[in-house]
């Protein structure tokens, strides 16, 4: 019972999400966060340009997508993939095993960072 409720919930928070995305542009929005490392450093994290990459994305711009953050275009569909990969998981365990590899974290977490290095050094 409380399996459909969290999946209902998840549905819910990610439509009240997307739609608050749609609509509002974080480029010129004030109620959108500010990244604290780049306040900090003046250096761009990983997720910086996500949200106003999201924004483009659910416009329909995949170029101005790319320019804010890359890695975000690259992200979204591998999150779907797992997001089903998750979905399929009590009921086909070993399509799920298929569709997320044990060394997939760990192969993320280093893409994660070379994209943190490789904007920071090449001014991406």
């Amino acid at each position: 019972m409380k399996r459909p409720l969290l999946v209902i919930t998840g549905v819910a928070v990610a439509v009240v999400a997307v739609a608050i995305y749609f609509f509002y542009d974080p480029a010129s929005s004030g109620f959108f966060p500010r990244c604290p490392f780049l306040m900090l450093t003046g250096q761009k994290c990983p997720g910086c340009g996500s949200q106003r990459a999201l924004h483009a994305l659910l416009h329909g711009d995949a170029a101005a997508a790319v320019r804010h953050n890359a890695a975000l275009v690259v992200a979204v569909p591998l999150l779907l993939w797992l997001l089903v990969a998750e979905c399929l998981r009590t009921r086909h365990p070993a399509l799920y095993a298929r569709m997320s590899p044990h060394w997939l974290p760990a192969a993320v977490l280093v893409l994660v960072l070379l994209w943190w290095l490789l904007r920071n050094l090449a001014g991406l």
